[in-house]
């Protein structure tokens, strides 16, 4: 069991139980398996804050096997040591299980590939710092143990990690640069979507033109902050929505192959050593440029 007083009130008990070896999302997952009290009452909810002087107890349960089947599925794996691994998820594969996805996904794909994956909750997987859409393709980030997790989702959260995106968007662009600071939220009318909301999370995306063509502009995308559909929903709300998505986009733009969403460039500072490191993968040739030209 592991204890600890509070000394400042008003912080999340998730935020509270984050350290060096446990990240925010499994303080999460612990707090939900009911491994948290507060003052010897369990608490479930993540966003629950403590008073001054309350005493917390935390059990972190040993890691059990994961009930996903490791597969020998094709994956490139740009980077790996002790701590982490990079790797890129091809567009149409699915990072996570869920029902109608149990087999086939990136996790499935890690856990054969991987020898040591970090844990969530009390569960031994792929410890997957940040996610792609299905039709996502590029760079994604994979913690092997606690700490390197932690460690990532920390920077994650800070804005300490840069995330490069290629984005083939309807229409021409009037300037070349510019950004996008619209708060982001779960759409009142369609669950499966995110909507720019004023009571939504901050939002902010950065973009720069790389190519024009009469109906459709080739842009570099910085996501500065991460939140789910970001890019998508907003270039949708530019009146520039990314070609082949079928959820944001709009009727009478070009057609493409794919949603044109390409995570190529990703930079972090390694968890164990401290080197800032960056990796960059070749986005699908219809993207029109190769990552010479465009950094």
């Amino acid at each position: 069991m592991n204890e600890l007083h509070v000394t400042q009130g008003g912080q999340r008990l998730d935020k509270l139980l984050v350290s060096d070896s446990l990240s925010r999302s499994r303080a999460a997952a612990l707090i939900q398996d009911g491994l948290v009290q507060v003052n010897g009452k369990v608490v479930t909810k993540a966003s629950f804050a403590p008073n001054i002087g309350d005493f917390v107890v935390f059990d972190v349960p040993q890691l059990a096997e994961t009930d996903d089947l490791a597969e020998d599925i094709p994956l490139r794996i740009l980077y790996e040591d002790d701590a982490l691994a990079v790797v890129i998820k091809p567009c149409g594969m699915v990072v996570h299980p869920a029902a109608g996805n149990q087999t086939g996904t990136l996790v499935n794909a890690l856990l054969y590939h991987l020898d040591s994956l970090s844990g969530i909750g009390g569960e031994r997987r792929p410890g997957i710092v940040h996610r792609l859409d299905k039709d996502t393709s590029g760079l994604l980030m994979v913690a092997k143990n606690d700490a390197a997790h932690a460690s990532l989702s920390r920077q994650l959260a800070e804005r300490k990690m840069d995330k490069h995106y290629l984005a083939v968007v309807a229409g021409q662009m009037r300037e070349e640069t510019g950004s996008i600071d619209l708060p982001l939220g779960r759409s009142l009318k369609d669950r499966k979507k995110m909507a720019v909301r004023p009571d939504g999370r901050t939002a902010l995306t950065e973009w720069r033109v790389l190519d024009q063509r009469p109906d459709r502009a080739l842009l570099d995308v910085h996501l500065v902050t991460g939140r789910t559909h970001q890019i998508r929903v907003h270039m949708a709300a530019l009146h520039h929505p990314v070609l082949g998505d079928p959820l944001y986009g709009v009727r009478g733009m070009p057609k493409a192959p794919r949603l044109m969403l390409h995570a190529w460039w990703l930079a972090f500072t390694h968890p164990t050593s401290g080197e800032r490191m960056h990796f960059s993968a070749e986005p699908d040739s219809i993207f029109g440029l190769s990552k010479e030209e465009h950094r």
